[in-house]
């Protein structure tokens, strides 16, 4: 690809987006920033970056900053898309509220849906294109309390496969960017949102009050997300992207060790850090009573 690219990356006004504009800008791109922020997008314009307002949830706002990004780029559209829109709905999954489960569905996946579908015709009439996809390591793996998040982040991974087939004969690539565990406001929404859900009596209280506690403990072994920006770059330039990146690349050894370790095992292990079994692994498989 050329080396100056016009990149537009949703959810650009904070954490991994913000840093990757950021980062795409002082190398040289052409960064369109997107975001519901006035005050975050009046920001990154002081740096230089081109700002658009944009709702991946709404339909309106959709076409209304795609009519605005033609215009800006003289009917070329983005030469990249990194669909980084997204935030972290946690809780017991009985207890989640309907709204709240579809507003994370509506943003994490329906929205990133919504804009590539967007911005893709473009690319396809050039031949020529990037979609990035922003998912996480928790698209491989879950964790307890986070069944509805790791759900659409499943749906991001299983949607970009397809996508990377489908489009590679237009010559659009697309990868999958999966983050570990970063030092963004990403944490602080998701905390945010877990403490709706912290009642007192109920039957998940030291799940709830282990989740709750649980930046403090892991914070430490957080990364900046600079990581995460060069992954991005990577494969928004790249002459042959690869179809995932794991950010920082160490964090690749959960899902593999998870997949060598018998289910029973990483069930229980996971239930004790989360605070949903104290005892001994009930389920592990047993010896009959003669032999043992």
């Amino acid at each position: 690809m050329a080396s100056k690219q016009i990149v537009l990356i949703t959810g650009g006004t904070a954490g991994i987006g913000k840093h990757t504009a950021l980062h795409l800008h002082a190398r040289g791109h052409r960064v369109i920033a997107t975001g519901r922020n006035e005050k975050a997008m009046a920001e990154l314009r002081r740096h230089g970056i081109e700002t658009v307002a944009l709702d991946v949830t709404s339909a309106e706002s959709i076409r209304a900053a795609k009519d605005t990004i033609d215009r800006m780029t003289e009917g070329h559209g983005v030469d990249v898309l990194v669909n980084n829109a997204g935030y972290g709905l946690f809780g017991p999954v009985e207890m989640l509220s309907d709204e709240d489960v579809r507003a994370q569905f509506d943003t994490n996946v329906f929205g990133l849906l919504a804009v590539t579908r967007a911005f893709v015709p473009q690319m396809r009439a050039r031949g020529a294109g990037r979609v990035i996809n922003v998912s996480s390591v928790g698209g491989r793996m879950v964790f307890p309390l986070g069944g509805v998040y790791h759900a659409t982040k499943y749906a991001v991974e299983a949607l970009s496969d397809a996508l990377r087939m489908e489009l590679r004969q237009f010559g659009i690539r697309v990868s999958v960017i999966e983050p570990g565990y970063i030092k963004t406001e990403f944490t602080a929404t998701t905390m945010g949102l877990l403490r709706k859900y912290e009642a007192e009596g109920s039957p998940y209280a030291r799940a709830m009050a282990v989740a709750g506690k649980a930046d403090e403990a892991i914070g430490p072994l957080a990364v900046g997300p600079e990581s995460v920006a060069r992954a991005i770059e990577h494969a928004a330039v790249s002459r042959w992207p690869r179809a995932r990146y794991v950010a920082p690349f160490y964090n690749a050894l959960g899902p593999v060790m998870l997949a060598l370790l018998p289910r029973w095992l990483s069930d229980w292990a996971f239930r004790r850090v989360a605070g949903l079994n104290a005892g001994a692994p009930s389920d592990a498989p047993r010896l009959p009573a003669q032999a043992a």
